[in-house]
This record gives structure tokens, C-alpha cells and sequence, in this order.
């Protein structure tokens, strides 16, 4: 399989060393490169070091190749690899993480990112037995997955930051909960799609546990009411972006507990929340104001790094003009000009006269424009 996405062999690896040999300008007489003193001959001779280096510049097929070169090589990529990709594999994925999972215990980061489900229960417990260090792990659209992968991962994996398992339709909340109370450094976390996890009572947990938590995906998990997310709010006072889309039972508390609990919100998603109405937007600005004392002094620079910069409220259909409006006027760096685009409106025709500083600035430099005279 491997061969096939590659086109690449050992026999192709080795043509290559060996045409290096020859061309190879501080050859001995027995055919080697000296680097550093060392005399190069064969590829185990390649200084680890220097070996990662080459394999930094190629793709992840070919660094899978070159670890069935030979043993040094092989235990060189094990003790050095941290990073790896598998989203090119089309097919047989499952297999191929069985096989390294065990070699590849240093792994940080690891993409199983499919077009089609492949990955099964038991290649995800071979990655919590063996890759204790993972801290950023991408499972989206692993449709076949059970709740074992996510008791394994709860186990195996401590130190992960990043977690997506977004279209992973299987999972329950429970079994969401229980990864909480041990994953407790997660700071990114895509549950988008996950219809069954994605509850009251996983954000519950995760509230309670995961107060590092800096960036959460919730979008159309209709499950998601308000009292999740106001434990999300009051529990992950570090939120920066959080995406509710399509989560249609929530209502204005939710917002309003964001406002709130949620100083450094920078992103909100409320697409086709039909239930929050002027009194979320209002609350919003009033943080808005609140965190910021110094409002009136140094004020240019300021509003890109402050507050909010993108908010999706496409067919929210109760907001009214003076609640937007207010909005945008507390955040300058929501914009609703041609190119930007940072505050969302799509299906709102009734907010059409909401506009951004930006046209506020056109309009008092076009009015200074000198006329000619007649």
C-alpha cells in the first residue's frame, strides 16, 4: 500500500545513496563521504541528526519507506519523529497505524484525517498504548470509531491540547465526559457534527475540568441547550472562539453567560439561532465596553487585538437594527464592508442598515472632499 502512494522502494532509496557516494567529493578510497570525521559508506552510517534533516524535506509516504531501510534507520525516525500526517492514505489506514504506532512512541502531532472511514477502535488504542506524548490528534470523519477509542485516548493520552473528532457520530456524551476528566490540558476541541457527545452534560464536564479550554466547535449539535453552555462560560473563562451554529435550542442566557464569564471571546458563531434576540446583542456590548476602562484613550491600534472580530448571526431573524448596530460600534473590528466581511448577516434583510466604521469613515472623507466650482 505504502509502495503503491509512493512509487518509491528501497531499492529506489539506495540507487539514490549510492549515486550520493560517487558524486560525493570527499570520497576515500574505499568509496565513502567523510562528514565530520565520519566515514559514510553504507545508510546506517548517516548521522541521526543529519538523517532527520533529509527526511524533513521529504513527504510522509517517503519517511515511511525510508524507516524499512534498516534498523539504524528505522530507529532513528522512531526516536525522532514528532510530527506525521497519514491523510494521504486512500486506503488501508487502519493496518498501517497498527504497524507503527508501537515504533513511533515520541509522536506530538498526528493527522488521521479520512475521505472515507477507515481508522477502527483497535488502531486508536494501539496510538494511547504506545504515543503517551501525543498532545495534537485529528480524528474527523472517523465514522467507525466507538466509545473505546475515547476511554483508550482518556488513558493513553493525558497531554493532549488538541483534539478533533468532528463527524465522529458515534460517540456518546458519556464517554466525552469521561475523556474530560482526564484530558485536562485541551485548549482546542472540534465536536462539530458530533450529535450524540456533544450534550449538556459533556459540557458540563467540560466546564468543570477543562479550564484551559481556548477554542471550541459545537456546530449543529442540536443537543447543545443553555445550560451546557453557561457552564462552558463560567468554566473556560479563557474561550477566545466558540462556534454555535445550528444550535437551536439555545437562547439569549447562553450568550448573555458568555458576555459575561468570557472576557477574551474574540469569536462567536451563532448562525440559525433563531431564539437570541436583541437583549444577547446588547449584553454583548456592554461587556464589550466593560472590558475595556481604557476605552478612550490610545484608541487607534487597539481594536484589532480587543474583542470581538468575528460574529456570525446569519438568520437570526428577531435582531433589530439599533441592537447591531450598538454592536458594531463597540467593536470596530466587526466589519461589514465589501472584503472583510467579520460580522455575518446572510438571510437578515432587516439588518441591512447596520454598517460597519469603516463606511462611518468613507462617508466623513467623502463629505470633505472639496467640490469644484461652477
Amino acid at each position: 500500500m505504502v509502495g503503491e502512494a509512493t512509487n518509491l522502494s528501497s531499492e529506489d532509496l539506495n540507487l539514490c545513496f549510492e549515486k550520493m557516494m560517487m558524486a560525493g567529493a570527499g570520497a576515500d578510497r574505499a568509496g565513502g563521504v567523510k562528514m565530520d570525521g565520519v566515514v559514510i559508506t553504507e545508510w546506517k552510517d548517516i548521522p541521526m541528526e543529519l538523517l532527520l534533516r533529509i527526511l524533513s524535506l521529504v513527504d510522509e509516504p517517503t519517511v515511511i519507506v525510508a524507516s524499512g531501510v534498516c534498523s539504524g534507520w528505522r530507529d532513528a525516525i522512531c526516536l525522532g519523529l514528532t510530527h506525521l500526517s497519514l491523510s494521504w492514505c486512500k486506503n488501508n489506514m487502519n493496518n498501517l497505524v497498527l504497524s507503527l504506532a508501537p515504533k513511533l512512541t515520541k509522536l506530538q502531532t498526528l493527522v488521521l484525517r479520512q475521505d472515507k472511514p477507515q481508522l477502527e477502535d483497535n488502531a486508536v488504542e494501539a496510538i494511547a498504548n504506545s504515543c503517551h506524548d501525543l498532545q495534537d490528534l485529528d480524528l474527523s470523519k472517523s465514522f467507525k470509531l466507538s466509545d473505546r477509542s475515547l476511554y483508550a485516548l482518556a488513558h493513553g493520552c493525558p497531554n493532549l491540547t488538541r483534539l478533533n473528532i468532528s463527524g465522529c457520530t458515534s460517540f456518546s456524551d458519556h464517554a466525552l465526559a469521561y475523556l474530560c476528566g482526564f484530558c485536562r490540558k485541551l485548549k482546542i476541541l472540534n465536536l462539530c457534527g458530533c450529535v450524540k457527545a456533544a450534550t449538556d452534560y459533556a459540557l458540563q464536564a467540560i466546564g468543570h475540568n477543562c479550564n484551559q479550554l481556548q477554542s471550541l466547535n459545537l456546530g449543529w449539535c442540536e443537543d447543545v441547550g443553555d445550560v451546557g453552555v453557561m457552564n462552558l462560560a463560567y468554566g473556560c473563562p479563557d474561550l477566545r472562539s466558540l462556534d454555535l451554529c445550528g444550535c437551536v435550542c439555545i437562547t439569549d442566557d447562553s450568550v448573555i453567560a458568555l458576555a459575561n464569564g468570557c472576557p477574551h471571546l474574540r469569536s462567536l458563531g451563532l448562525y440559525y439561532c433563531r431564539n437570541i434576540t436583541d437583549r444577547a446583542i446588547y449584553s454583548l456590548a456592554q461587556s464589550g465596553v466593560k472590558n475595556k476602562p481604557g476605552i478612550w484613550e490610545s484608541m487607534k491600534g487597539r481594536y484589532d487585538e480587543e474583542g470581538l472580530q468575528s460574529l456570525n448571526i446569519s438568520q437570526c431573524t428577531a435582531l433589530t437594527p439599533p441592537a447591531v448596530q450598538a454592536l458594531c460600534d463597540t467593536f470596530p473590528a466587526l466589519h461589514t464592508c465589501s472584503g472583510r466581511h467579520s460580522l455575518v448577516m446572510s438571510g437578515c434583510l432587516n439588518l441591512t442598515s447596520v454598517h460597519c466604521v469603516c463606511a462611518g469613515q468613507s462617508h466623513r472623507t467623502a463629505s470633505f472632499i472639496p467640490h469644484p466650482a461652477h
